[in-house]
């Protein structure tokens, strides 16, 4: 196997999903999990090691397509020349080549091993798709997915982590219990590599499932009322026709659902005082560096200070379980019949195992508050400040966060807005981390962040007994 670090090197700071960028980083090592043989040359299930300045490694999965000729149609996943045994093969990113996505589609439905590599099926392959052609989706940061004929997606996962990732994980634990508000999963790949020198570990690769066609994302959804209500100038939210609260009415419904579904499924338990003190302080230490990063936020942090330390000093038991972790409009699709949730991946910044830990539904129900806030401004981002358009965005959010509690407590039979203190420091907890993303990413977006951090922080300090 001669696919050098060297090769990949390049390739691989270009591409999206790869997570150093802005790092002092090198490819190290380069391990064959398996090949795949194929009549245009062979497809290599490789994985790239990367290692860090500061001594991190990280894992990359780089499957590769060898050709001996070049193939016009693929320059944009050309990779760079591999010579073996005096042949010069052309790789490209096997994700790209049709064949090689074929071969991975009919190795699931076969339940093939290959080296280290294992296609493992759901139920039979009667729901698999074959003789089907692929096109890769664009748009994603972390992982690169393909569509087979619109009836079946393959989420490769780019950077990997030793054990079960928690997508392909929850997903079949929602599958076991019937729930009927996902995309129903259909088989999903592991392997074996070598993770840092003399470590071997076992991990997930991919993960197959249904795809929804005629579907559409929650957060276009939510951007299309926005902008019928920008463009009434003397309607209310409630009163215009892209009015958006029926839809949030049924996505907390179906969000209360998961959740029940999740705990049935998944290991329960409770955070104490021991745990919840120490999830204080990191919510604090995050405040406190958000205030150094972001001047203008220190005003407020006395005040949302006291909210964690009241969370802090809580006796009463909160339910955790399993959750999404990184809920909101974007890991949502609408189909004809019901909302489906995407992407139980948690955090992609978060590790392995804090992504698999069990947390307080109320985190998700956060998140997702926090994106309406998000929907309802985005389209203000790029235009003067006018009060009466900030007005009717913050007007469309309080709507459709109240439906979204509405629905949700319609099926969970407790409504999360009735634990003021615990619901305040995860919305809050949240707020503060989009104001250090976007500080560091976009500073032109902190206003969305800044403004809900205001209005939390108000709510902290009336909750307190204090003045705003």
């Amino acid at each position: 196997m001669s696919v050098t670090p060297e090769l990949l090197q390049e390739w691989m700071g270009a591409a999206r999903w790869f997570g150093g960028k802005g790092r002092d980083w090198r490819v190290t090592a380069v391990s064959s999990l398996g090949e795949l043989p194929a009549r245009s040359g062979p497809i290599r299930l490789l994985v790239a090691r990367v290692e860090y300045a500061g001594g991190e490694v990280e894992s990359y999965q780089v499957p590769l397509a060898l050709h001996e000729h070049r193939v016009d149609n693929l320059d944009r996943a050309f990779v760079g020349e591999v010579v073996e045994d005096g042949t010069t093969w052309y790789a490209y990113d096997a994700l790209h080549d049709r064949t090689a996505t074929a071969l991975l589609l009919q190795s699931l439905r076969d339940g093939a091993t290959v080296g280290d590599v294992s296609f493992t099926p759901l139920k039979g392959v009667e729901d698999i798709p074959a003789d089907v052609s692929s096109r890769v989706l664009t748009g994603e940061q972390s992982n690169t997915s393909l569509v087979y004929d619109d009836s079946a997606i393959l989420k490769v996962f780019r950077k990997l982590a030793p054990g079960l990732n928690p997508d392909i994980e929850i997903h079949e634990a929602l599958l076991s219990v019937g729930c009927e508000y996902i995309a129903p999963p259909l088989g999903h790949i592991s392997g074996r590599w070598e993770h840092i020198p003399g470590e071997v570990v076992d991990g997930s690769l991919a993960m197959l499932q249904a795809f929804l066609a005629n579907a559409n994302d929650g957060w276009g959804l939510a951007q299309a009322s926005v902008r019928d209500l920008f463009a009434e100038g003397d309607l209310h939210a409630d009163e215009v026709g892209g009015d958006f609260a029926g839809e949030s009415f049924r996505l907390g419904a179906a969000t209360a659902q998961v959740h029940a579904d999740l705990a049935r499924a998944l290991p329960t338990g409770t955070f104490g005082p021991d745990r919840l003190g120490p999830l204080a302080s990191a919510m604090n230490a995050r405040l406190e560096l958000a205030v150094r990063e972001v001047p203008e936020a220190a005003q407020y942090a006395p005040a949302l200070t006291a909210a964690y330390e009241a969370l802090a000093a809580r006796t009463e038991p909160v339910p955790v379980q399993r959750i999404h972790g990184d809920y909101h409009l974007g890991q949502v699709m609408r189909t004809p019949t019901s909302w489906r949730l995407l992407d139980f991946e948690g955090e992609p910044a978060k590790s392995l195992a804090e992504r698999r830990a069990t947390d307080s539904p109320v985190r998700d129900v956060a998140g997702m508050l926090r994106s309406f806030d998000y929907a309802a401004r985005h389209q203000l981002i790029d235009r003067p400040r006018d009060p009466q358009l900030e007005y009717r965005a913050e007007e469309w959010a309080q709507r459709n966060r109240s439906a979204f509690c509405d629905g949700y407590a319609s099926v969970a039979g407790a409504d999360p807005r009735a634990d003021a203190g615990l619901l305040l420091a995860y919305e809050t907890d949240k707020a503060v981390y989009e104001l250090l993303y976007e500080a560091r990413n976009r500073p032109s977006w902190v206003r969305i962040p800044l403004s809900a951090i205001e209005r939390l922080s108000a709510a902290a300090a009336a909750d307190a007994g204090g003045a705003p």
